[in-house]
């Protein structure tokens, strides 16, 4: 395991710049295909996925702003756009004066299952398909450990 303190090695920042190279060329193909086919951005997709997995298909906008990795001030631009166009509604909780959940509307759920085709399609094109089975894994377990 390399030295903590050390500054990276050439090799290592190579492996640094070289992941955030893939990352960045994956997600903008993404992206680009979702709002081509789906008039729908990366960001708004993945509020749609997190509110349609979440109890009663709501979150606090904390809670979603966590689950989004944006700020609360970026998931609040995002809900505002899909919320002027039907996908989600906003609403008070209950015995919280400013407690405010996010909520998938039905139209917000059928734009999602519409939408997860392109984009599951995007991600097997475009990561799935680079690699096999045990690359995969490996993947998945390299991935975790930076997670964690």
């Amino acid at each position: 395991m390399p030295d903590q303190s050390a500054r990276p090695t050439r090799e290592e920042l190579h492996a640094w710049r070289t992941f955030l190279r893939a990352h960045a060329k994956i997600t903008r193909a993404l992206e680009a295909e979702l709002v081509a086919e789906q008039r729908l951005s990366l960001g708004g997709y993945d509020v749609l996925v997190q509110l349609a997995e979440a109890p009663d298909r709501k979150l606090r906008m904390a809670e979603l702003a966590d689950a989004v990795l944006l700020s609360r001030s970026g998931v609040t631009r995002l809900v505002d756009r899909l919320e002027r166009v039907g996908l989600v509604s906003r609403e008070r909780v209950a015995g919280d004066g400013r407690g405010v959940v996010a909520t998938l509307t039905p139209e917000g759920l059928d734009t999602l299952r519409t939408a997860a085709r392109t984009h599951l399609a995007g991600v097997s094109r475009h990561f799935v398909a680079k690699f096999d089975t045990d690359e995969l894994n490996d993947m998945g377990t390299l991935c975790t450990k930076l997670i964690d």
